[in-house]
């Protein structure tokens, strides 16, 4: 039976750092996505498809304990590599789900987090809603809510970080370290903005992440972007903490302020390129089976 998964990207996170030496992250879903789809196909087996979905089709067998008795996949994705927005991230959930789901079972969040830990590090975009995650080594998985209505502007620095090579960095641990009490402060705030439906609390505490980040991975033009885009009506920025992106948050009311906006961070910020203007929504997996064309939720 054909099976497609597709799993959101992010745009960042909200916040990312250590708290009492713990790595976290918030998650910032967006309605950008990764499509992998199997089909049953003895002769072909696991194709050309990346290393680590190969590594996660192989890990996610194993898991199940279930042989490899062929079947083609593919893979299609709207997310860029290499700019912290979970693209690899969307690829191994989706793909682990998909050959789940061929095989007549569903995995959860959990074993499909522990699977791509085993990986990389990783988002927790394949979780629903917005989740407080352990990246690194998955020991903290805390539901926070449901995404509140807001749109993201999301602008590229430039460049490609590898995620694995940057969590590998040996003065990764004592920066995080530097700026616990900013972090701490930013998460408060984010979680306070989710759970009162309040885009500006949540819109603080990103930007205070994002400030907080620069000591460790420097984005050209931020106070600039962000004094831009607080201009125009936004609410704050937010960036991927180990890429390159960042976002600029506006209130669900706003929209019609983003060009006007995009237009000035374009003129103003050099080097600094518009990629897409995006919804922020709710984490999670989506499935199509058979001859379907309606997605569901995997859980």
């Amino acid at each position: 039976m054909r099976v497609t998964v597709k799993a959101p990207g992010s745009c960042g996170e909200l916040a990312q750092g250590t708290i009492n030496g713990k790595s976290f992250l918030i998650t910032c879903p967006i309605d950008l996505y990764s499509k992998v789809t199997v089909m049953p196909n003895k002769d072909i087996g696991i194709v050309s498809i990346g290393n680590k979905v190969a590594t996660a089709i192989t890990k996610t067998l194993q898991f199940l304990k279930i042989p490899n008795d062929g079947f083609h996949v593919s893979v299609k994705s709207e997310l860029p590599l290499g700019k912290g927005m979970a693209s690899s991230s969307a690829d191994i959930s989706a793909a682990c789900q998909c050959i789940a789901l061929s095989r007549g079972t569903l995995l959860s969040p959990d074993e499909i987090a522990d699977i791509a830990l085993s990986i990389e590090p990783t988002d927790g975009i394949f979780y629903p809603g917005i989740i407080l995650f352990d990246h690194v080594k998955g020991h903290l998985r805390r539901y926070l809510g449901h995404a509140i209505p807001m749109h993201i502007v999301i602008f590229d620095v430039g460049g490609e970080i590898d995620t694995l090579h940057f969590n590998q960095r040996s003065d990764l641990e004592k920066l995080n370290h530097s700026k616990e009490l900013q972090v701490k402060q930013a998460m408060n705030l984010i979680i306070n903005g989710l759970t009162k439906k309040d885009v500006f609390l949540l819109g603080k505490g990103a930007t205070i992440s994002a400030l907080a980040n620069q000591k460790i991975l420097f984005k050209p033009h931020l106070e600039e972007i962000i004094d831009i885009g607080l201009s125009w009506g936004a609410v704050g920025v937010n960036v991927a903490h180990s890429g390159t992106v960042v976002g600029v948050l506006f209130p669900a009311n706003k929209l019609s302020n983003c060009p006007a906006c995009i237009e000035e961070i374009n003129r103003c910020c050099t080097g600094v390129k518009f990629l897409h203007t995006v919804n922020f929504i709710s984490g999670g997996l989506m499935k199509q089976e058979g001859d379907s064309h309606e997605w569901e939720q995997c859980f």
